[in-house]
C-alpha cells in the first residue's frame, strides 16, 4: 500500500483512482511515498526521504522546488490543461470587460440607488459614458498556442474576431485542435503590431519573466488591450502602467492583483479566479491522480517537471527505474552491472529531459537488494526503484 500526504484541502474526487485497498490518502500522512498539493509553499518544508513524487493539482509550480527534489530521484508532476477551459471562459470575460465598459457602467449604476421613478430616466441620460466597442471584427492575438491557449484562440474565432496565434514549440497535437480560421504569425512582433487584443497564455521561466515590459509595449498596437491569464510575473507592472498613461495600452486584465496595481485607472485586476471553478479544481485532481497512480504502480511518468514522459506498459516480471544525470556512460553503468549478475534484460527504455534522464529495464528477475544499492551508489544516479 502507497501512502499520499495532501498539503491542501483535495478534492475527494481522487478516491476514482487512488483506492483504498492501494493507497492511505491524509493530511496526517507521516513517511509518505507522494505528495498531492495545490497552492501549498513546499519550499521550506523537510521532505522525507520517503518521497518518490509530488503531483501539483494545477499547471503552475512554483511553489515547489522541482529542481531540488529532481536531484533527490523525487519526479514532480504537473496538470497541464486540466483547467483549461476555466480559463478559456475567463479570458472571454477578459475581452468582453475590458472592451464594454461593463464594470464601470455596474459601479455608476449603484449610484443611483434612491432616484425611485427617475432612475430609467437618469440610466438613459448617463449610458453614454460606457460605450465600447464591439469584439466582432477586432484581431486578437494568442501568444502561446498550448492547451489554454488554442482554446481562447478558438473561442475568438467563434466571437467573429480575426485571430493570430504565435508560437514557435507549438505541438502537433495543439495544431491540429487550432480552428482553420486562426492564422499563425511568424514572430512575437507582427502579432504585437496587429492585434487590437493581446492575451498571454506561457509558461514563467527565466527567458520569459519580465517579458512583458517597456519595449514590448512600444511595438504594440496603439489602444491596444493586454489579458494576463498566465503569471503575474510575465508583465512588469510599472511599464504596464506608464504604457496606459501614456495610451499607448488601453486596458490591462491580469488575474494576478498586486498592490500597485489596484485600483490604477485602466486596470482590470480580477483575484485569480481562472481555474476557480468545481470542474476545474476536479479536473486537476483527478489528472494529479492518475499520474501519480501510474508512476507508483508502474514506473510510468506523463506530465512531469523536471524528468522526462516515459510511458511504459504492464510489468510482465520484474522492473527497475532509475532516475540519474543526463550525462554519458550513467546506462552502460547500469546495465553492465545487471549483466554482471546474469540478469536477462527483457525490455528498457531511456528518456532525458535538460539535465536530468530515466531509465526503466524490465528484467526476467527480481533485483536483487545489494544490486539496487550499488546502482543508487552511483554519483550520476539520484533514484531507483524496484516494481
Amino acid at each position: 500500500m502507497f501512502t499520499i500526504k495532501t498539503l491542501n484541502e483535495i478534492s475527494p474526487i481522487y478516491k476514482e483512482t487512488l483506492l483504498p485497498e492501494d493507497y492511505r490518502v491524509s493530511a496526517d500522512a507521516e513517511n509518505p511515498d507522494a505528495v498531492l498539493v495545490r497552492s501549498a509553499d513546499m519550499h521550506k518544508l523537510t521532505l522525507p526521504a520517503s518521497l518518490l513524487a509530488v503531483a501539483r493539482a494545477g499547471a503552475g509550480v512554483n511553489n515547489i522546488p522541482t529542481d531540488a527534489l529532481a536531484q533527490k530521484g523525487v519526479v514532480v508532476f504537473n496538470t497541464p490543461g486540466a483547467n483549461a477551459n476555466a480559463v478559456r471562459e475567463l479570458a472571454v470575460a477578459a475581452l468582453l470587460l475590458s472592451s464594454r465598459k461593463i464594470i464601470g457602467g455596474i459601479e455608476w449604476v449603484k449610484t443611483l440607488k434612491g432616484a425611485g421613478s427617475e432612475v430609467p430616466k437618469l440610466v438613459e441620460k448617463g449610458k453614454s459614458k460606457f460605450v465600447g466597442p464591439e469584439l466582432r471584427g477586432k484581431t486578437l492575438g494568442v501568444i502561446g498556442l498550448g492547451g489554454v491557449g488554442v482554446l481562447v484562440a478558438n473561442a475568438g474565432a467563434g466571437l467573429d474576431m480575426n485571430v493570430i496565434g504565435y508560437d514557435p514549440f507549438v505541438t502537433v497535437e495543439h495544431a491540429w485542435m487550432l480552428s482553420r480560421s486562426v492564422h499563425r504569425v511568424s514572430s512575437q512582433d507582427e502579432l504585437l503590431a496587429r492585434s487590437d487584443y493581446v492575451s498571454i497564455h506561457i509558461p514563467l521561466l527565466d527567458e520569459t519573466r519580465g517579458s512583458f515590459n517597456a519595449a514590448a509595449f512600444s511595438k504594440m498596437k496603439k489602444g491596444a488591450t493586454l489579458i494576463n491569464l498566465s503569471r503575474g510575473e510575465l508583465v512588469v507592472n510599472r511599464d504596464v502602467l506608464e504604457a496606459i498613461a501614456e495610451r499607448r495600452i488601453r486596458a490591462y486584465v491580469t488575474d494576478f492583483p498586486e498592490d500597485e496595481l489596484i485600483g490604477e485607472k485602466g486596470v482590470i485586476a480580477i483575484p485569480h479566479l481562472g481555474a476557480s471553478t468545481p470542474e476545474s479544481e476536479d479536473n486537476c485532481v483527478v489528472m494529479a491522480s492518475r499520474q501519480l497512480d501510474e508512476y507508483l504502480r508502474r514506473g510510468a511518468i506523463k506530465n512531469s517537471v523536471n524528468y522526462p514522459d516515459c510511458e511504459l506498459g504492464d510489468i510482465a516480471g520484474h522492473r527497475i527505474c532509475v532516475l540519474h544525470a543526463n550525462v554519458q556512460g550513467v546506462v552502460g553503468a547500469i546495465t553492465s552491472r545487471i549483466a554482471a549478475r546474469n540478469i536477462n534484460i527483457g525490455g528498457m527504455v531511456n528518456r532525458s529531459r535538460g539535465k536530468y534522464a530515466y531509465t526503466a529495464l524490465d528484467l526476467d528477475e527480481a533485483v536483487p537488494g545489494d544490486l539496487a544499492a550499488g546502482i543508487r551508489s552511483l554519483d550520476t544516479v539520484y533514484g531507483v526503484r524496484c516494481l
